[in-house]
């Protein structure tokens, strides 16, 4: 014999015939059905009220939505942003309160956004590639010039009203200020010939430090700039602290505060009397003043030249046998299969290598230092 099968609509329908027969009380009927007598006193009201059709369980989704935009109320933001198709959310809204007095509830501005992007009114954004960063190593120094330590000291007007920018270049070893130079901007081909000096001063170091602005990085692959790109090629290793951590670079900063004391405040006549200024400053803070960090001796006491002296000319790269080579465009890009990716305007006509390392996975190199990789089947650079 097979088994019995039973739907709750069935059991529903033999509770009311077994309550319309009266065998038993409600309260003994609901405990041989194992229900509550609210619920067998409710199916016994819908029953009358609807027949057989209400034994089946109704919809549980809400009848209204108190919290829905009113159609009234969207229609009028549709309209107000195809008129004005630069308006965001919240600016609209301002926009109709005003010539909609009687309206006394607006919904939120993400609220309207989100309707606007329903009504198909608000375009995709381009995805842009998202900013990565090598990380920070401690700047842990042995001797001078294994590290320096660069940045841009906050902008300010000199007397007559010009914009000076100082750059200034550390040794983080030894505290010793290698430069200290006012600038017009911080354009990188107006910074090139401060470091390219210092160079051929002082030699060259194993690595600078700097913050994440311009000139040292760029939203390119890599953070790629002109300078360092060129620091690349000299062989001195480019370090990036944190983005909005410049206690990542502390000592540079604390002789910024004294640079700020002893040369900028106030402000001199003009660029020429500041440059005045800051070649004082940085003679009697290298020379004379003394430093906690050498235990009350000026830095110039312990700061030798680096050994490695500034070349006349760059090798040229070069890649090993098995490497598809490439060249830069001047708009930053390579063709490769047939198709355009771009790296970085920096790297404008130097040669990239690109070895496959995987099944249609390339790594690209710039000399002997890994930019990326890329899938040539999707053509997506990661860093």
């Amino acid at each position: 014999m097979p088994w019995m099968e039973t739907s709750p609509v069935d059991q529903r329908a033999q509770f009311l015939a077994e309550q319309r027969r009266g065998l038993y009380t409600m309260q003994e009927l609901c405990d041989r059905y194992a229900i509550s007598r609210k619920t067998g006193y409710k199916w016994v009201a819908r029953v009358a009220e609807e027949g057989r059709r209400g034994l089946q369980n109704r919809s549980r989704a809400p009848h209204s939505c108190p919290h829905q935009t009113p159609a009234a109320i969207a229609a009028l933001i549709v309209a107000a942003r195809r008129a004005h198709p630069d308006w965001g959310p919240q600016l609209l809204l301002d926009w109709l309160r005003p010539r909609h007095p009687r309206i006394h509830t607006w919904p939120a501005a993400s609220t309207a956004g989100a309707l606007l992007k329903r009504e198909g009114l608000v375009p995709p954004r381009r995805r842009r590639r998202p900013t990565t960063h090598p990380g920070v190593v401690d700047p842990v120094t042995a001797v001078p010039n294994d590290l320096w330590t660069a940045d841009f000291k906050g902008q300010f007007r000199t007397q007559d009203r010009i914009y000076c920018y100082p750059l200034t270049i550390a040794d983080q070893h030894t505290r010793y200020l290698l430069t200290c130079h006012g600038l017009p901007s911080v354009h990188g081909a107006l910074a090139r010939p401060i470091f390219e000096r210092a160079f051929r001063q002082y030699g060259l170091p194993r690595a600078i430090r700097t913050d994440n602005g311009a000139p040292f990085v760029t939203r390119a692959l890599c953070g790629l700039s002109f300078l360092n790109v060129w620091w690349m090629r000299l062989g001195i290793q480019h370090q990036r602290i944190h983005p909005a951590s410049p206690q990542e670079n502390g000592a540079h900063e604390r002789m910024h505060r004294t640079l700020k004391r002893g040369a900028i405040r106030p402000p001199r006549a003009t660029a020429r009397a500041q440059q005045r200024a800051f070649d004082a400053f940085r003679h009697e803070y290298n020379e004379e003043r003394p430093h906690t960090h050498h235990g009350g001796t000026p830095p110039g006491a312990h700061y030798t030249a680096s050994p490695r002296a500034y070349p006349h000319t760059l090798p040229p790269l070069e890649y090993p046998a098995h490497f598809v080579v490439k060249r830069v465009t001047a708009a930053g890009t390579i063709r490769f299969q047939n198709r355009l990716l771009f790296l970085a305007n920096a790297l404008d006509t130097y040669h990239v290598g690109l070895e496959e390392v995987d099944d249609g996975i390339w790594s690209i190199f710039f000399g002997t230092i890994l930019l990326a990789r890329f899938d040539e089947r999707d053509y997506l650079i990661r860093e």
